[in-house]
């Protein structure tokens, strides 16, 4: 008899994701070790560019009672999945990376004389505003939605963890520890915050979303 994997996902997941797992014969454990919450924000001094790096950002702002007014703006964007929403919600997406830095530097390179408002939350990461500034480009920036930690007390014997942002490493962290479970991660930033406790049994997907995620655990358990 073949022994049960056990999986742990630091966020819940839809219920066909989880179905892939259960296919392929994973027993799936999940908790949500971080909660986004939409703030109340002024939609003042806004720029002529915008900038979003998560879909928490794009569902706050699509709740304001302005955001219409915002989509005659040109939108740059970290994320296939955040640059679909805008676009299904009427945005014009000029560019989209998959990662932060990577959007930084196009902006600096081809976009620098623009002015920029970043549309963020309070855990985001410095590498973006930093860049822009750093290069001298106009950028301010608005707070719309805010994460919080929920950690959680893991008891399972664990083969694997699924970590989807830095801040679910920061919460698993708080009550638990790794030694031998495998990590598996939606992107670097996440890998790197997992490096940063000294965890070397990591695997990136070769997209940052969800479903490759589920993808690689598949793929590695499979023998």
């Amino acid at each position: 008899m073949t022994k049960q994997i056990n999986i742990l996902s630091t966020k819940k997941l839809l219920p066909n994701q989880k179905q892939d797992l259960l296919d392929a014969n994973i027993h799936l454990i999940e908790e949500n070790f971080i909660e986004t919450k939409i703030k109340n924000f002024e939609l003042s001094k806004v720029n002529d560019n915008l900038i979003f790096t998560s879909q928490n950002a794009v569902q706050s702002v699509l709740q304001h009672p302005k955001c219409d007014e915002l989509k005659s703006k040109n939108v740059f964007s970290v994320g296939m999945k955040t640059k679909d929403l805008l676009t299904e919600n009427g945005f014009n997406v000029v560019a989209y990376t998959g990662y932060a830095a990577d959007l930084a530097e196009i902006i600096s390179l081809i976009y620098g004389k623009e002015s920029y408002t970043f549309f963020s939350g309070n855990l985001r990461r410095d590498v973006l505003p930093n860049t822009l500034k750093e290069n001298g480009i106009a950028l301010n920036e608005i707070e719309v939605y805010e994460t919080n930690i929920t950690s959680k007390k893991i008891k399972e014997k664990l083969d694997g963890i699924l970590f989807f942002s830095p801040s679910a490493v920061e919460s698993y962290f708080k009550l638990n520890t790794i030694k031998e479970e495998m990590c598996f991660c939606i992107g670097e930033t996440t890998a790197e915050a997992l490096e940063n406790k000294k965890i070397k049994n990591i695997i990136i997907a070769d997209k940052p979303t969800v479903e490759n995620v589920i993808n690689e655990v598949i793929e590695y358990y499979k023998n």
